[in-house]
């Protein structure tokens, strides 16, 4: 069970509207709105900012996904990482890549060496933060623009921690 129950019922009209747009996307689910929906004003800004973040940007969505399910797992978050983005599965994502993913990426053929980058940038944001020196972003700027390393280690960053906080909850 978890340790904040969701709210029953959200009256507020804007808060009710992210919940059906993060319901549409699929992550964050309905579920994790409502234990967020017992602060109201903190669950609209929390919603606003984790639908910017995963679903809007240049990073592709795809490999957000991937990151976001990797970070997850990395979190110790059965929860979140057993979450899929509808638009995530209509761009072809499935379990074998997820996997892949969450396994030796590095090793992995299916994934570019970009998305290989933005995967070893999530792992070394938490695992290993040293390894995030002037080389590697150096390296990052070769495949991404400035804007989209700072949209990939915000979004690591948030989420992340969003999984985290839930992983608390026993949610």
């Amino acid at each position: 069970m978890t340790i904040i129950q969701p709210a029953s019922a959200i009256a507020d009209p804007e808060l009710a509207a992210l919940v059906d747009r993060a319901e549409s996307l699929g992550v964050p689910d309905r579920r994790f709105c409502a234990i967020l929906a017992r602060v109201p004003g903190h669950a609209k800004a929390l919603l606003r900012a984790m639908i910017v973040s995963h679903a809007e940007g240049g990073v592709a969505h795809r490999l957000k996904e991937l990151i976001r399910i990797r970070l997850a797992r990395i979190a110790g978050d059965p929860y979140f990482a057993g979450l899929r983005s509808r638009r995530a599965l209509e761009e072809g994502l499935d379990e074998a890549a997820v996997e892949a993913a969450c396994g030796d990426f590095a090793a992995d053929a299916r994934f570019s060496a970009a998305e290989k980058l933005a995967l070893r940038y999530a792992d070394c944001m938490y695992r290993r933060p040293q390894e995030l020196d002037d080389a590697f972003y150096a390296e990052l700027k070769e495949h991404y623009t400035e804007a989209q390393i700072m949209e990939l280690g915000a979004f690591i960053a948030f989420h992340y921690g969003m999984q985290v906080f839930m992983s608390t909850l026993k949610a």
